[in-house]
């Protein structure tokens, strides 16, 4: 077989030759840093060309220093994903395409297991969020997509939504054995460069697990590499990519006297289209453009023909619109909707710009930048199928009417910077400051951007537009467009002190010298304001009354993070507004407060909004997550914060929708009711009437008095070390860790040292169970009768002690005469394995944890000193991110034993009472 044949089965089309050239250089293990393909030419389908090459090496048994793991992230802000899409059409055709048995077989080669699907595919935002998969078993291919915000916040040991213990798992294998790629990366300088800092520093370190970053954008603000270009003349002779680069569209501009006409203007010619019977859509940069348009167009035609889409939307809203919405449904190739008939609207903010496969028939919008403004271009005519209109809506953006830049005005050095002596935000010249300080940076930009627009798009002949074709766009001089690109952020340096104070995850309260991430995601001082988010739980008013020193929000948030179908984001300042009015309807409404370090308080919102009055709310509420209780209100049936919106009739506004989580099946994540439901660990029960007098009643549910909560083991952020479905022996467990491991460590082809210390470590794990203390914490009452890894549903597991069996652990393994046998190296190397396999250690047990009733005080005192020295040692040796990548590896065969006997997703047997279960 060949490549070219491959990819159309596994695809659906042919690749272009730049997706060839690609595949080439993977086959000898070549990765460019910087890829830039025009808008609609297969970007995405880098993901195909990285899987056939991967299984091309599989088939030769030359995976080492090929990356197991592709991880694609998209833009913050983007609303459907894409790319998820795709892959899990080229998982379909995987499995059912007896052309593609080979590649299948050769990806199943991988696996540690038999069975089950040879791609795994987990995506870090929506709905369908984090199946497990990726982080399960270690060996397999893995295609994981996310956020910005969610994969660079794991990178950087904060795991934005997921809990302490599964930090460093989240670090070590998104660090490690990965091809990064950053697509549309010119939205985010500061990610793109803080990824190619832990790049250079893990080579630096020496770090053994390969970490690779490619530049995925239509429109780069670096240079390509040097001598071998990737897109090329042949490329743009390819037919259908010829016919995109060359797709007709057309751009009239529209000036009008001030900002704020700019919306009633779009509006115009908007409603010139009401007749047409064709898809229309509209950008807008302010959501309260947006809604304005929207709601005036709702007078001209049926509500039923508009669909608004802004990155204020709650993520349980956005994500439906592709499923479920008609409207949305006409703009796309294909969905689960059926298209609503005649003209339709998608009035959208920079939202719909970027990680959205939609195409319009004609576009309006207003002025922003180039990078943005060519984003919007290519949601229309994306195909080239028809003649687009674009209608560009304008004010005067600066005083001086020079200020555009010529070829002849620009040189690029060699570092790729532009060199100018105009008035923008690329030149630092402090005698234009001075005089354009009026205009911003931004105004400056898209002054910028209409210039070129004009001087450098020729006009068709027919109509006098100015010819947007994507070929017409990529002849604009790189170092041109670049002085156009949206003002960077102020980008701050990522250092070895940040990185190893980013890594000390077992710190849980705010440490001097780690700051939050997010300056480091998006970069600091850039154009958009600070932003707050806002969710809606039932416990923080459940738990509010049922006393919250009972259950600390910190431990329910470990145990059920939020995820992002549940968050809106809005600017902070609308936020604070909003909250006001929720406030202000008088009644005490308890509230959670996430800050930046991850601190969680429970207030009253009326105590909330009056703190920030009084200081300063865009500043202490940026970056921070507000959680409200449903009866709050405040959140419209489009999904935004509307602070007059109160709760709404049965059938109406959901409010809660953490038990929406929903994996790839359909099936709940999580679940609160008496009776296991089938598949799922009950991981925790909530007295919600603690000043009852009485026993502890199982069967007592009057009132919802007990509140159950239950997980799908395999979706688990949780350390699961108490519980399962099927209770599990101790001794089983750990003979079944030590043979995953075995076999993993073997298809990872890891060295000798690092395997066989990740194999007894697997063996030795879990050796602090066997305590009294312990069994009887999870309800075991036949100890040391049968002494158990998990307890069953059946049992009713207690807080009895912070004693943490990962410690009693060390030393029971520190008197083994086999442990004693070992190197040094090794030995350090297990014990700290043993010691951080649920995210402690990483650098220290508290003094509560750091005891074990078994051994005198003295030398509990004196193992626990040796943790944080060791954890420095082997942070050093093998790097941040490769030490984290070790203990992720037995983390993933504790999982993968605890799961040996079934866990609700996979087509095993369930296993018998006290022979398997699930983490």
């Amino acid at each position: 077989m060949c490549f070219h044949d491959d990819f159309k089965y596994l695809t659906g089309h042919g690749p272009f030759p730049w997706q060839e050239k690609m595949y080439n250089e993977f086959v000898e293990k070549q990765f460019r840093k910087t890829c830039p393909i025009p808008t609609g030419l297969g970007k995405t389908s880098v993901i195909a060309v990285w899987l056939l090459a991967l299984a091309h090496h599989a088939r030769l048994g030359s995976t080492s220093g090929f990356p197991r793991r592709l991880v694609y992230v998209v833009n913050r802000r983007t609303v459907v994903d894409q790319s998820t899409g795709e892959t899990e059409k080229m998982r379909k055709a995987l499995i059912e395409n007896p052309e593609l048995q080979y590649i299948a077989s050769a990806l199943q080669s991988l696996k540690i297991e038999d069975g089950g699907t040879p791609l795994a595919i987990s995506t870090l935002r929506g709905q369908f969020a984090d199946n497990g998969e990726w982080r399960n078993e270690p060996s397999r291919a893995s295609v994981v997509v996310g956020t910005v915000d969610m994969i660079g916040s794991r990178l950087l040991f904060s795991g934005y939504g997921s809990g302490f213990k599964s930090r460093p798992l989240h670090a070590g294998f998104l660090g490690q054995d990965t091809l990064l790629v950053h697509d549309e990366a010119h939205l985010e300088p500061a990610f793109q460069e803080l990824i190619a800092v832990i790049e250079k520093e893990q080579t630096r370190c020496h770090e053994f697990g390969r970490f690779r970053v490619m530049e995925l954008t239509a429109t780069s603000r670096t240079k390509e590499d040097d001598g071998d270009i990737l897109f090329t003349v042949k490329d743009m002779e390819h037919p259908e990519a010829k016919k995109r680069m060359n797709a007709k569209k057309g751009i009239k501009l529209h000036p009008v006297g001030s900002k704020t006409k700019i919306a009633d203007e779009v509006l115009k010619l908007a409603k010139k289209y009401k007749e047409s019977g064709e898809a229309i859509l509209i950008f807008l940069r302010e959501p309260k453009d947006v809604k304005k348009v929207a709601h005036s167009l709702s007078e001209a035609v049926s509500d039923k023909q508009i669909q608004t889409l802004t990155g204020t939307m709650r993520g349980w809203e956005r994500d439906a619109l592709a499923r479920k919405d008609a409207v949305f449904a006409r703009f796309m190739l294909d969905s689960e909707a059926t298209p609503q008939v005649g003209t339709v609207y998608l009035v959208c903010t920079s939202a719909g710009e970027v990680g959205v496969n939609i195409s319009a028939d004609h576009l309006i919008c207003d002025l922003t930048p180039f990078d943005s403004m060519a984003q919007r271009f290519g949601r229309v005519n994306r195909f080239g199928e028809g003649d687009a209109f674009i209608d560009i809506v304008y004010s005067p953006l600066v005083k001086k009417k020079d200020t555009c830049i010529d070829d002849a005005d620009v040189n690029e050095n060699s570092q790729g910077s532009i060199v100018t002596d105009h008035p923008t935000e690329a030149a630092a010249n402090t005698e234009a400051k001075k005089k354009e300080k009026s205009d911003s940076p931004y105004d400056h930009a898209c002054a910028q951007t209409l210039c070129l627009l004009q001087k450098h798009l020729a006009k068709r002949e027919n109509d006098q537009r100015h010819d947007a074709s994507p070929a017409a766009l990529s002849a604009i001089p790189t170092a041109v467009r670049q002085t156009a690109f949206t003002p960077p952020p102020v980008i701050l340096p990522a250092t070895d002190i940040l990185f190893d104070a980013w890594a000390l995850t077992s710190i849980r309260q705010k440490l001097p010298g780690r700051p939050p991430v997010a300056d480091w995601l998006h970069g600091v001082g850039g154009w958009e304001p600070p932003a707050t988010y806002v969710a809606w739980r039932e416990e923080v008013e459940l738990i509010a009354k049922a006393l919250v020193e009972r259950n600390p929000p910190e431990d329910l948030l470990e145990d059920y993070p939020l995820k992002p179908h549940e968050l809106l984001r809005d600017r902070s300042d609308r936020v604070f507004e909003e909250l006001e009015k929720i406030a202000g309807r008088g009644s005490e409404i308890p509230v959670w407060l996430i800050d930046r370090d991850g601190k969680v308080e429970a207030l009253s919102l009326t105590k909330l909004t009056e703190r920030n009055k009084q200081e300063k709310p865009v500043i202490n509420l940026a970056d921070c997550i507000v959680i409200l209780p449903p009866g709050a209100g405040g959140l419209s049936k489009t999904g935004m914060l509307e602070g007059g919106e109160v709760v709404d009739v049965p059938g109406g506004t959901i409010y809660d929708v953490a038990d929406k989580w929903l994996n790839e099946k359909g099936r709940v994540r999580r679940w609160d009711d008496p009776e296991t439901p089938a598949g799922m660990r009950r991981v925790r029960i909530i007295d919600t009437k603690p000043e009852s007098e009485g026993e502890y009643e199982e069967t007592e549910t009057t009132g919802r008095r007990y509140w159950y909560w239950y997980v799908r083991p395999r979706s688990a952020d949780d350390d699961g070390s108490r519980t399962a479905r099927v209770k599990q022996e101790l001794s089983y467990h750990l003979r079944s860790a030590e043979d995953f491991a075995r076999k993993l460590t073997y298809k990872l082809e890891l060295s000798a040292p690092e395997a066989s210390a990740v194999i007894l470590a697997a063996r030795w794990h879990d050796r602090g169970k066997d305590r009294l203390i312990w069994q009887r914490s999870i309800g075991n009452h036949d100890y040391p009768k049968q002494t158990l890894a998990k307890s069953g549903p059946d049992m009713r597991p207690t807080d009895l002690t912070e004693y943490r069996h990962e410690f009693g652990s060390l030393i029971d393994i520190a008197g083994l005469q086999e442990f004693g046998d070992l190197s040094p190296d090794v030995g350090d190397l297990v014990l700290h394995l043993v010691a951080a396999h649920h995210g402690r250690a990483r650098p220290h047990f508290t003094d509560q944890e750091a005891l074990d009733h078994n051994c005198p005080k003295s030398l509990s005192d004196e193992i626990s000193a040796e943790v944080p020295r060791r954890f420095a040692r082997l942070q050093r040796k093998y790097g941040r991110w490769g030490l984290a990548y070790l203990e992720s590896l037995v983390r993933a065969t504790d999982i993968l034993a605890s799961q040996a006997g079934g866990d609700g997703d996979s087509d095993r047997p369930a296993a018998q009472p006290g022979q398997g279960g699930d983490q």
